[in-house]
């Protein structure tokens, strides 16, 4: 007898890419932790519904130490979904996956549109008009509260501003005809020749190659200016706009 071997009970398996937050800790850990604390303290909800990997390459630790920091991140709600970087004698059931072959940009062909994201619940707002070229995008709209714009491919351009709790993540550099108040993160896939350009400086956060700063971090009179930043070692410099 043959037996057919799909039918209405099939289970549907696909494959899916998507764009995760990769978390580089240090020791010690305590001050680690005390420095991620005041990221989502001072920027709420950044971690929120994200896919977090955690990358210990090279960290001189013991499976305890793997353990109680996944713990610790835990009760912080950052959730790791994978462990990139560990040895087969730090990993243990209860721990998330190991995970190998992160590349920063996929091999396969990917669609250059970005992707928006709504997070908290929200109701959804109406989705910006993208007009996008080859390694660039551009948004003609505001990005409103609740909206993520994520382009790893090249630079974004926001044609309006981009509002508190919105927030836009670019593989290149990121240019904000207007105010922003939100999040930017250029470099986001370790270009650190990346920058960004807005026209008023209100940000909650902004990031470069994986370095962050807080707006009430920079210089009190760059805040409402128009505004560059780029990176210089490990530091993000600013300077107001002619």
């Amino acid at each position: 007898m043959t037996k057919m071997l799909t039918d209405a009970r099939s289970i549907r398996i696909k494959g899916r890419s998507f764009l995760a937050v990769v978390l580089a800790p240090d020791l010690p850990f305590d001050d680690w932790l005390i420095r991620l604390d005041d990221l989502a303290a001072r920027s709420a909800g950044f971690f929120l519904g994200r896919p977090l990997v955690l990358d210990v390459t090279d960290l001189p630790i013991d499976r305890a130490q793997l353990k109680d920091l996944i713990a610790e991140l835990a009760g912080r709600n950052v959730n790791i979904m994978g462990i990139e970087g560990g040895r087969p004698s730090i990993l243990g059931p209860g721990m998330p996956p190991a995970l190998k072959g992160g590349r920063p940009v996929s091999d396969e062909a990917v669609a250059r549109e970005p992707i928006i994201e709504l997070r908290n619940g929200e109701p959804k707002p109406a989705a910006p008009e993208v007009r996008s070229a080859l390694q660039s995008v551009v948004i003609r709209e505001p990005v409103r509260s609740g909206q993520s714009v994520i382009f790893p491919e090249g630079d974004v351009t926001v044609i309006g501003s981009v509002a508190s709790g919105a927030e836009i993540i670019a593989g290149g550099s990121i240019h904000i005809y207007g105010a922003l108040r939100g999040r930017a993160m250029a470099g986001s896939l370790g270009n650190a020749s990346a920058r960004i350009f807005c026209r008023k400086l209100e940000a909650e956060l902004v990031a470069i190659d994986g370095i962050y700063k807080m707006a009430e971090d920079m210089a009190p009179g760059l805040r409402g200016q128009s505004v560059q930043l780029w990176l210089e070692g490990d530091s993000i410099i600013a300077e107001k706009l002619i």
